[in-house]
């Protein structure tokens, strides 16, 4: 039996949360965090820095936006799907390819009316005239566009990129720059199609790599399709016969797997450091997963009508050793180069070393921020979450 202690530590230590400078310093250890935990989401919401840079910040100390944007322009990363949008390892650019082939072949729609001879024209214009972004497309004068107001260029842009015609070669702000993907794809990249079986093991190994442990549910979150269920069941089993995988059960009674390099390993400490994380971080996208590990209810609010939110707009959990004990709704006034605590929430136990590791991380993350104040109550032993 794992019990939730030994649970909460493999998966912080998998993540690199566990203790400080686990993936080094620097540009290099940008690349390894994101090649250990498979994948950084993108999100657009700024009330604080974005979620691909704040997930990195939070593993990598002196973290700076540049050292993703290197790895990218060195066509370590690229830009496509995981869950949601996402910058991945280059390495597993072959497991993109099918969602790519899905949607180029139509059996999955990602924009409901294909415009092809749209898409044909916007192929002949960054061929011949280079990278791309949607703004270069001007649109049609007097036009409604239907999905999220996109006009017809951005939307066969985004059908191009989803089908893997284009890939995105790099940002300028939060703008995508689109080109070829024959000029974007190093030439020694493997561009064959798994087989359902390799896509099922390629899932396997991303989960056990990033979390420690695994269930079937895990692995195939947000992955449709009785095939792959399957698939991922049946590379369990093998790897059960051949002795790769060993399982336990959770104390909720659900049947877990590891590696038995992880199950053998011993007991890990966590230091007394505290972390404010995006509420797109890896350890927390699975909601059902961070109730079961660290008995943690988390939901974020920014899309819930005011008077219904319990914590704030965008509160961030903070993990405080190998606990989720409670959340912070910040705002970066970033003209003012100041940090807003706006509420506080401190719902689990802490000791005595609490106060000074939070307010450590509080400089770390006004820095992140390129703020130089910050403002709000910093009197944590007094907060307490709404009835």
């Amino acid at each position: 039996m794992l019990d939730k202690k030994m649970m909460r530590r493999i998966a912080l230590n998998q993540q690199g949360l566990l203790k400080p400078h686990s993936f080094g310093q620097g540009k290099a250890a940008t690349l390894k965090a994101i090649e250990q935990i498979g994948y950084v989401q993108i999100d657009t919401i700024s009330v604080v820095e974005r979620a691909h840079h704040h997930v990195v910040s939070s593993r990598v100390k002196d973290y700076q936006p540049e050292f993703l944007a290197h790895w990218v322009s060195e066509r370590k990363l690229f830009e496509y799907w995981f869950h949601a949008a996402a910058w991945l390892p280059m390495r597993d650019y072959r497991f993109a390819l099918p969602r790519m082939n899905a949607i180029k072949a139509g059996n999955y729609h990602w924009i409901q009316h294909r415009d092809l001879p749209l898409q044909k024209q916007i192929l002949a214009r960054i061929t011949q005239e280079g990278p791309l972004k949607s703004r270069d497309f001007k649109q049609a004068p007097n036009s409604s566009n239907g999905w999220w107001d996109w006009k017809p260029a951005k939307q066969a842009l985004e059908q191009l990129f989803m089908q893997g015609d284009l890939m995105v070669t790099r940002r300028e702000g939060f703008q995508k720059v689109y080109d070829l993907r024959e000029r974007v794809l190093p030439s020694e990249v493997n561009t064959t199609e798994p087989t359902l079986a390799e896509f099922a093991s390629h899932l396997l190994d991303t989960s056990l790599r990033a979390h420690g442990f695994v269930t079937p549910k895990m692995i195939t979150y947000l992955r449709k399709g009785p095939a792959l269920r399957k698939a991922v069941t049946e590379e369990i089993a093998a790897r059960m016969d051949a002795n790769e995988l060993v399982s336990t059960n959770a104390p909720s009674g659900s049947l877990v797997y590891m590696t038995p390099e992880i199950a053998d390993t011993a007991p890990l400490r966590a230091s007394a450091t505290v972390r404010i994380l995006s509420p797109f971080d890896n350890v927390l996208i699975q909601r059902e997963r961070v109730r079961e590990v660290f008995d943690f209810d988390y939901q974020i609010e920014c899309y819930t009508p005011a008077s219904k939110r319990k914590f704030g707009y965008f509160c961030l959990p903070i993990l405080y050793r190998d606990q989720l004990i409670g959340r912070i709704d910040c705002k970066a006034h970033r003209k003012e180069q100041h940090l807003e605590i706006k509420a506080a929430y401190i719902e689990g136990k802490v000791d005595a070393s609490f106060p000074e590791a939070m307010d450590a991380a509080l400089h770390h993350f006004s820095k992140m921020n390129h703020c130089q104040h910050i403002t709000g109550d910093r009197n944590w032993h007094k907060h307490r979450p709404k009835s």
